[in-house]
């Protein structure tokens, strides 16, 4: 199975995202729109796992232990080089602090962290082929949209599902973010905060 770690959205902000994609939705674009229940914010991609890795991976990201992240969405862009439209996601300390600590709980079952810099974002769109979405289609980005802050109370171990048609996504394990007010995480069997900003 191919498993990854991720934050799931408020309703109200599914909503907010789901009015834009459809403001900037057109058949001439090139793009192959992703769908509302797809959306989320990767903490990190594990790939293939194995049936004792993914035991691993529930014993120990249950000991994570985290207060609830304010979570903000930013402005609407384009990787050029992944082509990839997004929506931005405000990286704070708290969010950064829940990222190492997921990454330390899935070190001690084997897995590597991602080498470069963590850059939280929510996939709408891919282009297809090599075709690159047009001025035009960029232009009309413009004004950035607002979207409403929301608090992550969980984190969520996701399965991936490819088709044809893209990728699914299948909720596999929920871990809720429960702790004192303002706290950071701990790295799962250490007695230290790992620190809050890069």
């Amino acid at each position: 199975m191919r498993i990854f770690v991720g934050i799931p959205l408020a309703a109200e902000v599914l909503g907010e995202i789901s009015a834009e994609v459809a403001r900037l939705r057109s058949r001439e674009d090139g793009l192959r729109w992703t769908l509302p229940e797809s959306w989320h914010i990767t903490l990190q991609f594990l790939g293939t796992v194995r049936p004792e890795q993914y035991e691993c991976l529930v014993e120990r990201l249950g000991k994570v232990r985290c207060a609830p992240i304010p979570l903000q969405l930013e402005g609407m862009g384009f990787f050029d080089r992944a082509g990839i439209v997004y929506a931005g996601v405000g990286l704070t300390p708290g969010l950064i602090a829940l990222q190492r600590s997921i990454t330390a709980a899935t070190a001690q079952c084997g897995f590597l962290p991602e080498m470069r810099p963590y850059h939280p974002h929510i996939t709408l769109a891919r282009t297809k082929g090599r075709r690159r979405p047009t001025g035009k289609f960029q232009a009309r980005m413009q004004p950035q949209p607002r979207f409403s802050r929301f608090v992550a109370e969980e984190f969520l171990l996701y399965e991936s599902h490819l088709s044809p048609d893209g990728s699914t996504y299948e909720v596999r394990e929920h871990f809720p973010l429960e702790g004192p007010s303002g706290s950071s995480p701990l790295a799962p069997g250490g007695d230290s905060q790992l620190p809050a900003e890069i």
